[in-house]
């Protein structure tokens, strides 16, 4: 199925959950926020939440630097 992260359409499996995704991206869900269609999902939710088509997810991921 399509969605939109971080503005770019990105086929994803049928039942992907956000958690499932960050696994794709190789991302640790420590240091990233997730938001879907505009909604912050907690870190506690990621595995529970799953994405539909033509849902807008927004990932980022903290950098640390001086």
């Amino acid at each position: 199925m399509k969605i939109r992260l971080n503005g770019v359409d990105r086929d994803v499996p049928e039942g992907c959950t956000v958690g499932d995704l960050l696994a794709e991206l190789a991302l640790k869900p420590e240091g990233v926020a997730v938001a879907l269609d505009r909604r912050v999902v907690p870190r506690t939710e990621h595995a529970f939440v799953r994405l539909t088509t033509g849902a807008d997810v927004e990932v980022l991921r903290a950098v640390g630097g001086g």
